[in-house]
């Protein structure tokens, strides 16, 4: 296998024998000399193709010692060493997501949950009106620039099967802004307030990439916003614009992705002023997890800072560009050649979606521009449209500058077509798909691309036995930053009714592992350092209460992560 990033090894090397973490110099468990062992549990490797279990695993000065059997392992932690009982729990490595935005995960943490059971309680408009007065009563508006604001809703599943309206958020507030963020993160809708704040009227001409939907009058603003017209004002709108507010929703992400297993997360779409905020953050030592942050296309200047590096600066780093060409395939703005069976409220029967950059050979430059320096580049694009527009830039890119290890990655790919996986292996680019949709939006999917094709978003496993590397990911906050929800979808693939979407295409509960694990780090450029249990690799660790490989697994989901540990340091242990 090539190496992504030459001299990572040497670094690695140099990192483990000459400088541990400040964080893990701190560690209680090391106390600078002493190691910790683990035994009596499940211990999981994640090395090779297939499970293999260790008896002990050794920690000391935030790295792995080593892992084998008990005798051999209380020789190696020597004197002094502290002694944990598993108690029959389960022992991973930490997860790392495929794809993920860390940056929302604060709004997440903080916002009102308008998500549809199980993850909420808004089935219906009634239902999210109530949770956005609930959680109004009770919020500090200052840490939401003013606005009432909630993440998640879903109009596939809302009772009425449509968005709200403006209207029906005056209900919830007249005179104070709100604005609610579809569980796509693709649309909004705002009050009338929140419409006048932004500055958006009648008078307002759609974006290029981005729709304002219209009432009756085909010009009033309904509320509702597409794309973008949804993500540049609904971002300004709820990002933190302090300093203080910044560190307060980065604390409440970090330690909601702790409690769900994260020890590296991924930001995976920043702009300058998330970047900075990151930064910032973990320039003032508060990051304790490793967040790897891929720079909007239209940012490039940040990719010749500091923060560009192949290592972390205090847990951050800049690992490379992100270019997103389409939206979202069950808000039904991802870009196909073929019509949706049912189109968005105002669009024709002939309606396909639309692109984010209509202009191939705009699209060839970006990506040329990563190529020509070297850049790993993430592409979002869901529609089969998008992304022969994406491998059209990807071949043009890897014609000009050669077909070096870059590990592009293609994000979502819902509705890939077989013939483009077959493309994704001869560029080598790497597919982060989206198994997830299977639950979340199956029965959906039936109604709008029919049940045929529905039955063929993510198509995880075909992508794997073409030998095109794969993972998976939550793209949290479009849902919780769940790992076992991960697991759960992509072994069994059952829709919210019931119904097995695409059965050839599960994965084993292995595979599946691999996916937030050793494959995650490998997509990262980061096996040298995590993935596996490994000794010399960091001791980036879960505890979870269950054997994810020994259990029914319909009951995958219901796992719980009890521990979290990185570099040696618990982050999150569950009460």
């Amino acid at each position: 296998m090539k190496l992504l990033y030459p001299g990572l090894l040497t670094a690695v090397l140099l990192l483990v024998a000459c400088q541990p973490s400040e964080q893990s110099k701190q560690s209680s468990q090391s106390n600078n000399s002493s190691a910790t062992v683990y035994v009596g549990g499940d211990i999981i490797t994640m090395e090779g193709d297939s499970a293999r279990y260790a008896e002990a695993l050794v920690v000391k000065d935030g790295n792995i010692l080593f892992v084998g059997n008990k005798e051999e392992a209380l020789t190696a932690a020597g004197s002094g060493h502290r002694m944990i009982d598993l108690q029959g729990k389960t022992m991973l490595p930490g997860f790392f997501d495929g794809h993920a935005h860390f940056f929302g995960f604060g709004a997440q943490a903080v916002t009102a949950n308008l998500l549809a059971s199980p993850d909420g309680t808004c089935n219906d408009i009634p239902s999210l009106q109530q949770s956005l007065r609930d959680w109004t009563a009770k919020a500090d508006l200052s840490k939401t620039n003013g606005w009432i604001t909630g993440m998640g809703f879903d109009d596939a599943v809302l009772k009425e099967n449509r968005f709200p309206t403006r209207h029906e958020l005056d209900e919830v507030a007249r005179d104070t802004p709100v604005v609610i963020i579809h569980i796509s993160a693709h649309f909004c809708v705002m009050n009338t307030k929140g419409l006048e704040k932004v500055g958006i009227t009648a008078a307002s001409a759609n974006p290029e990439g981005g729709v304002i939907r219209r009432e009756a009058d085909g010009q009033s603003p309904n509320g509702v916003l597409e794309e973008l017209a949804a993500i540049p004002v609904m971002t300004k709108a709820i990002s933190p614009s302090t300093e203080a507010n910044a560190a307060y929703f980065l604390e409440k992400g970090q330690e909601l992705a702790a409690s769900f297993g994260h020890t590296s997360v991924q930001e995976g779409r920043a702009m300058l002023s998330q970047h900075n905020a990151m930064a910032s953050f973990a320039e003032a030592g508060k990051l304790k997890l490793d967040v790897a942050s891929y720079i909007d296309y239209t940012a490039p200047s940040l990719l010749r800072t500091k923060w560009y590096s192949k290592t972390y600066q205090h847990h951050y780093r800049i690992a490379g560009v992100k270019l997103t060409l389409d939206g979202s395939p069950q808000g039904r703005t991802a870009w196909r050649h073929t019509p949706f069976l049912l189109p968005p409220d105002g669009q024709s029967k002939a309606y396909k979606g639309y692109p984010a950059i209509a202009s191939d050979e705009s699209v060839k430059a970006i990506i040329g521009q990563a190529y020509g320096n070297n850049w790993q580049i993430l592409i979002h694009a869901n529609g089969d449209a998008a992304i022969d527009q994406m491998l059209s830039g990807i071949k043009y890119a890897t014609e000009k500058y050669g077909g070096t290890d870059r590990r592009s990655v293609l994000i979502h790919g819902q509705f890939i077509r077989e013939d483009q996986l077959d493309s994704l292996k001869k560029y080598d680019v790497i597919a982060s798909l989206f198994p997830m949709h299977t639950f979340y939006w199956g029965d959906w999917y039936k109604k709008i691309i029919g049940p045929d094709k529905a039955q063929q978003i993510s198509p995880i496993n075909t992508a794997l036995k073409k030998g095109v590397h794969v993972t998976s990911h939550t793209d949290a906050p479009v849902a919780f930053p769940n790992m076992m929800m991960i697991l759960w979808t992509t072994v069994n693939r059952v829709s919210r009714a019931g119904t097995i979407m695409g059965p050839n295409e599960r994965l084993t509960p292995y595979q599946a592992l691999q996916c937030i694990t050793s494959w995650s780090a490998w997509q990262h450029g980061e096996e040298l350092l995590k993935g596996s249990l490994t000794a010399g690799k960091l001791a980036d660790l879960v505890i979870l209460d269950q054997n994810p490989l020994k259990i029914d697994p319909m009951k995958l989901k219901d796992i719980k992560v009890m521990e979290t540990i990185k570099e040696g340091i618990t982050v999150f242990k569950k009460e």
